[in-house]
């Protein structure tokens, strides 16, 4: 197992509302980065607001940072996050096969998904005084079907696709190391490695999808991940770059 990576704190709460919301309780008096994990939360969310089921034995955790840079360069911290989760996986595993990264910020493992990120941040006019990584993982056991709205990846589970029994904390040491690399090298070299790694691991690259917004609906073929995070599409108006939606395959 890794070591626990030098400079990063860490909380393990037994129950709370939401990671998310720990972050921002503590956010005040953080002097550097901290991860924050609970064995069981009472109001989990996801992306737009959305309900995040979390049964026992999973991963809950969020990471607080305290960026520099301005909120377009703290938000693609979303992908050196997904490299962390799958590193993670591949560490507790032994292998890659099946695993693959969907934009914006899910992780998926034999076709279902696996693992996602959400991330919040605070701050006044262009900066950011913190950002909160929250992250879930279906370690034992995933969400059923009927759970997650029509025409979305199927949830599926570490163990069910594996054989893999991990606990929770264990997890998140394998996480907090990738990250702390991945942190390193995006500070160090900026966005372009990052994106290229996480090019290379990416779902359906090459192939048509389609990316809503709201009552817009964009299909094209996934063709990049520009330098900015947003999606590129080669659709029959031409290329378009969409900085926000949500994937469907």
């Amino acid at each position: 197992m890794s070591d626990w990576p030098q400079g990063y704190g860490l909380h393990i709460l037994q129950e709370v509302d939401s990671t998310l919301n720990e972050a921002a309780r503590i956010a005040p008096a953080a002097q550097g980065p901290v991860w924050i994990m609970a064995h069981h939360q009472t109001a989990a969310r996801g992306r737009r607001g959305r309900a995040w089921a979390n049964p026992k034995g999973n991963l809950a955790a969020t990471l607080l940072l305290r960026p520099e840079g301005p909120p377009e360069q703290a938000a693609l911290r979303s992908f050196v996050a997904a490299l962390a989760l799958f590193d993670a996986c591949v560490a507790v595993t032994g292998r890659a096969a099946g695993l693959a990264l969907k934009w914006p910020n899910d992780v998926l493992l034999n076709g279902g998904k696996l693992a996602g990120i959400l991330l919040e941040s605070t701050g006044q006019g262009r900066g950011v005084s913190h950002l909160a990584i929250g992250i879930g993982v279906n370690l034992v056991e995933a969400p059923r079907p009927e759970s997650v709205e029509p025409g979305a990846v199927r949830p599926v589970s570490l163990l069910s696709e594996t054989g893999a029994q991990v606990e929770a904390e264990d997890f998140l040491t394998e996480l907090a190391a990738a990250y702390a690399r991945y942190e390193t090298q995006f500070a160090t070299y900026g966005f372009e490695p990052i994106r290229t790694a996480w090019l290379a691991r990416a779902a359906r690259l090459g192939e048509v999808i389609t990316a809503r917004t709201g009552a817009t609906e964009t299909v094209g073929t996934f063709e990049t991940v520009d330098a900015e995070g947003n999606l590129v599409l080669n659709t029959a108006k031409g290329r378009v770059a969409i900085p926000a939606a949500d994937v469907y395959f």
